[in-house]
């Protein structure tokens, strides 16, 4: 069914939610290996002591030239047996309990290596020279001590079960740390010849400081800033691995070792020459007020003075981090630039009608030119957050940030120094300057949110099955974030070139599909990484004569756009960078449309107006048996493509019901989240039990921004990535409200830190299901039936899980408000049916009619 015409703004629901308190029992206890206690305990003791001995030897051993670069500590390596048994990483970070003076570390949890296939576990610890009997002290009250008896196994004593067991009995081996154990990127170091490393340091101790004396000591060039995340310093060195092997047994409190990720330069595009078109479309343009919103580009910087880009992009808005000028001599930006502004140009080219703006441009150039000589190199996660800060220092007007640049990923989903940068900065972590370092650690400030948008990323190379390619080829970094809106390219372009030179030759995409340039998020696994990419745009196709001859760029099968070489020239675009400036587009324009919403808002209803095409669904239907098509489907498409129509407005069959809601979870020393939230939609209940059997769509997104934490300790408990998850829970039909709060409490206790698997009431009636969606900070879920059931079930619940806010009990996020928007849309193939007008009237609102 065709909607009707989408002619009525969305609705906005006001105080509709009410908090409703929790009702906890406590969580389950982690696996513990079986073992004979006394033997295991014994041995481990003796590894422990072993240990410390090698280090004091490789600590004599170690010719230091400054006293002050003395080790403090030791680091050491405990070692799991299998994934079925994780180490009791909780237990791993112990600060000093002094009331009156500041707290020291006792030991510290450096980071954490998962299991692989023939890898154990790994947790790298740092243990205090002073606090070395206290931690040696774990394994002898294990020998010695025991706790009340539990349900009796067969390594149980008589007495009960031996103290310390959790963590004691799943460790299979403890030895000295080497700097090959710090290693936290995917390939293997190069060890021949000098390099950058990007070294991650422990913030609790003196870091930067130290780091540089050991520099200077060993005469190795350091960077002279350094970028402060909320729980590591990351600072880069110049050294062979050599040199940095004696960093473990220093004291440089060194907690991974990555290899860096610095800024390149992006190949030049090829361009059309259109002049007369050009000129003709610059005379019907009009260019948007100087405050409106705006698409600000992270790039190669853009050609200004082009005549349909010179209206919308101010001098004073002409940005760069590198050199003197931001105007783009690549042609990468300016191309991006004017999809950004006008989407593809084809049809405004022959069109004769004028062309009213309703956002403009910005630009901050983050790539160097080829001529520019590079004397340190730069990061991309510094970098970013330079460009953010000088484009908020100029102008304080509403913007959304578009970056179509991305860089080899260092583990598929895993979060890099640039995903977890980008994430801060999105959910309103304050910028601090302090002398040459960036510092990201303030309590995020939700009215300094941001929303940025990134690209998947390119494929390397074609092949006659491009999608096995695109399956296989992970998102680029930092296309991994939680909170940025993640874009990849599908492609409606099939149309051949006449030119007989490509008789014979196909595009390589159907009409709907995946665009072959696109990658996906499909060797993320199973873990509960976010779903990538969140939408899809037109990227374009690729031509191939069916052998091994592919033609990546033709004009016929990609977008048309601005060009570098004068002020009139145009020149095509694709791939998922092209795709992300037509999102970006979109963005700026719900933020003219709805001045009102949030950033996370704004993310939401792009992927709330999405669908996937029929291409896409008959990918879904072409799985078979397979368990978990659904997911597959949405690391290949994520939510599909949205259109402007479905973004911007409703219809009569067709409503969009947008809540933002702030509450407080967490409360009291314990941080025990007391509370979640209860929506009453105003459900036109009456029209939709005239619906009576017929059918219903409901459409439910939760958007909403996490705190990130970037030191790779394992992800679990107090090291969660993700400050805090929130899910969200339908009423079923024949459930009564006490019922449905109480099933709330006991999916919250199911799912607390996404632990357990959903039983959701109606499960059957949503397209992915709970234990499919809750993944990133994004969810998301299609629920089909009759109106008569729909019509009973007018209540939503959002309830938070826990994330290291809540595991590390951190005081200065205690009773710190939350954010989220939900976003729900109602709709029916009823076409004499009005779903609008009683929801309208329940909200008492006027009905607004778009006439743009």
């Amino acid at each position: 069914m065709a909607d009707e015409l989408r002619h009525l703004t969305h609705l906005y629901v006001l105080d509709r939610a009410r908090n409703e308190e929790f009702s906890r029992k406590g969580q389950g206890n982690p696996k513990i290996r079986p073992v004979e206690y006394r033997a295991h305990g014994a041995a481990i003791k003796e590894q422990l002591q072993d240990t410390f001995s090698k280090i004091d030897f490789e600590r004599d051993r170690a010719v230091l030239s400054a006293e002050e670069l003395k080790a403090l500590g030791s680091i050491v390596t405990l070692e799991g047996e299998n994934a079925a048994y994780p180490l009791k990483i909780d237990s791993l970070q112990v600060l000093s309990k002094h009331r009156k003076k500041p707290k020291v570390p006792q030991w510290l949890l450096l980071s954490v290596q998962p299991a692989a296939e023939r890898q154990p576990e790994r947790a790298i610890v740092w243990i205090a020279d002073t606090y070395r009997q206290r931690f040696l002290a774990i394994f002898e009250d294990y020998l010695d001590k025991k706790i009340t008896k539990a349900v009796e196994t067969k390594w149980d004593t008589p007495e009960g079960n031996p103290a310390n067991r959790a963590l004691v009995a799943n460790i299979s081996r403890i030895r000295r740390t080497i700097l090959d154990d710090l290693w936290q990127s995917d390939n293997e170091p190069s060890k021949n010849g000098a390099y950058w490393w990007e070294l991650w340091l422990d913030p609790l101790q003196q870091n930067v400081d130290t780091l540089q004396k050991f520099a200077t000591a060993y005469r190795l060039k350091l960077l002279d800033r350094s970028l402060a995340l909320n729980d590591r310093v990351v600072v880069w060195i110049h050294a062979t691995w050599q040199q940095l092997e004696v960093l473990p047994f220093t004291n440089v409190p060194i907690a991974e070792i990555r290899a860096p990720e610095f800024v390149d330069t992006i190949e030049d595009l090829h361009r059309d020459e259109q002049d007369e078109f050009v000129d003709d479309l610059a005379e019907r343009v009009i260019a948007a007020a100087i405050d409106a919103p705006a698409v600000c580009h992270l790039d190669t910087g853009v050609a200004r003075t082009h005549r349909l880009l010179s209206g919308s992009l101010d001098i004073a808005d002409l940005h760069t981090v590198l050199g003197a000028s931001g105007s783009d001599s690549n042609g990468h930006g300016t191309s991006m630039a004017g999809l950004a502004l006008f989407g593809s140009l084809d049809d405004l080219l022959t069109g004769t009608g004028t062309v009213q703006l309703h956002h403009r441009l910005e630009s901050v150039r983050i790539l160097p030119n080829r001529d520019e000589p590079s004397i340190d190199p730069v990061d991309y996660g510094t970098v970013t957050v330079e460009a953010v800060a000088r484009a908020e220092i100029a102008s304080q007007r509403k913007r959304v940030f578009c970056m179509p640049i991305s860089t080899d990923p260092d583990r598929p989903g895993v979060p890099t120094l640039w995903s977890a940068t980008v994430d801060a900065l999105a959910v309103g972590t304050e910028i601090i300057r302090s002398g040459h370092q960036l510092q990201l650690v303030s309590k995020p400030d939700y009215d300094s949110s941001r929303l940025v948008i990134i690209a998947t990323g390119n494929v390397n190379s074609y092949h006659a099955d491009y999608q096995l390619e695109s399956d296989t080829s992970p998102t680029e970094d930092p296309a991994q974030s939680w909170n940025a809106l993640t874009v990849g390219a599908y492609t409606e372009l099939v149309n051949l070139p006449t030119a007989p030179e490509y008789t014979g030759w196909t595009a390589m995409a159907g009409k709907g599909e995946l665009s072959p340039h696109s990658r996906t998020s499909l060797l993320y696994g199973k873990r509960h990484w976010p779903i990538k990419p969140d939408i899809c745009f037109e990227g374009g196709n690729v031509l191939t004569d069916g052998l091994t001859g592919f033609e990546d760029r033709h004009p016929l099968l990609s977008l048309r756009t601005t060009a570098i070489q004068n002020d009139s020239a145009l020149t095509s675009a694709n791939a998922t960078s092209a795709a992300t400036a037509q999102a970006s587009r979109l963005a700026a324009l719900t933020m003219a449309h709805y001045p009102e919403f949030w950033p996370e808002t704004v993310r939401g209803l792009l992927v709330h107006a999405a669908e996937w095409t029929p291409a896409m669904r008959a990918d879904l239907d072409a799985t078979g048996t397979k368990k978990e098509p659904k997911l597959e489907l949405l690391r290949r498409f994520g939510w599909g493509v949205p259109t402007e129509d479905a973004l911007l407005r409703s219809s009569r069959q067709a409503v969009t019901l947008v809540t933002q809601d702030t509450f407080v979870p967490f409360e009291g020393k314990e941080y025990k989240m007391r509370r979640f939230r209860l929506h009453a939609m105003p459900w036109p209940t009456e029209v939709l039990e005239s619906i009576g059997a017929g059918d219903a769509t409901l459409k439910v997104t939760l958007s909403y921004f996490v705190e990130p934490a970037a030191s790779r300790r394992g992800w679990r408990q107090r090291y969660s990535y993700a400050s805090h998850l929130l899910r969200f829970e339908l009423k079923s039909p024949t459930e009564t409200e006490a019922e449905f709060i109480s099933r709330i409490n006991r999916e919250a206790e199911n799912d607390e830190d996404s632990a357990g698997n959903s039983t959701s009431a109606g499960s059957g009636r949503w397209f992915v299901g709970p234990n499919q969606r809750n993944m990133g900070s994004l969810h998301q879920d299609i629920w089909e039936g009759s109106g008569q059931e729909l019509a009973a079930s007018g209540v939503l619940g959002v309830y938070p899980v826990g994330g290291w806010w809540k595991r590390n009990r951190r005081k200065d996020r205690l009773d710190l408000p939350i954010r989220y928007s939900l976003i729900v849309s109602l709709k029916t193939p009823e076409q004499d049916v009005d779903l609008y007008t009683p929801i309208a009237a329940d909200l008492q609102l006027p009905i607004a009619v778009d006439t743009d």
